[in-house]
């Protein structure tokens, strides 16, 4: 199966609510196609807090994960007004929930949801070194995640506009486990030493000006 990820962009003009419902809409009509196995959106569906420790973006983006047997799927969706690019990417779940809603339904809990691209001045296989074998689990060590999806860009669409090279969703179980300091980078005796030491190690592989991270919600259509 091959795992393509679509992302899109909201305008100015268009509110959370009506970016929300727009999204939502499209997401449910491709999941009725014979050909995708699997369909989850993940997206913005409101302003994130105007004062938070994680330095969330404030645009409204969405991220459409379809799997299929394609490895070019046309599910037209590059057509949307806001499409920035179709990805194809490699899946890794080094932790992961186990699913008990229906599919329909919004999954409990809260998103991190990040873009980012690897550092200029590294070579491809230590930015994939050091995100895998490095960041990855020191995340797993310091923060509260009910579920890691890592997604690493192999290929992307022709008419891609933005390049990024990884698309990350980190879930909690609670919106407390994501958004309070003490919760997400731990106790007070250790959160300075851990937000350096995340800090220092984000920034030994990733182009840190071009980070996007933004408060998101998940949606199962199709499992």
């Amino acid at each position: 199966m091959i795992k393509t990820i679509y992302l899109l962009r909201g305008s100015k003009e268009e509110s959370y609510v009506d970016f929300s419902k727009r999204i939502r809409s499209l997401a449910e009509s491709k999941s009725s196609l014979d050909e995708i196995e699997q369909l989850k959106l993940v997206l913005t569906e409101k302003r994130p807090p105007a004062i938070s420790i994680i330095p969330f973006k404030r645009d409204k983006i969405a991220a459409i994960s379809i799997v299929g047997k394609k490895s070019n799927p046309d599910h037209k969706i590059q057509d949307v007004s806001g499409f920035i690019g179709s990805y194809q990417v490699t899946e890794a779940l080094p932790v992961a929930y186990t699913k008990t809603w229906n599919d329909g339904q919004v999954s409990p809990g809260i998103c991190l949801l990040t873009v980012f691209k690897k550092k200029k001045s590294i070579d491809y296989s230590t930015f994939i070194d050091r995100w895998h074998n490095g960041h990855t689990p020191l995340s797993l060590e310091l923060h509260p995640l009910w579920n890691y999806n890592r997604n690493t860009v192999e290929n992307y669409s022709s008419n891609t506009i933005e390049l990024w090279d990884g698309i990350v969703e980190e879930h909690c179980k609670t919106r407390e486990d994501l958004l309070n300091p003490f919760k997400f980078f731990g106790k007070p005796t250790r959160i300075i030493q851990n937000m350096i030491t995340v800090y220092k190690d984000t920034k030994s592989f990733l182009d840190y000006g071009s980070i996007e991270p933004y408060l998101a919600m998940e949606y199962w259509l199709k499992s």
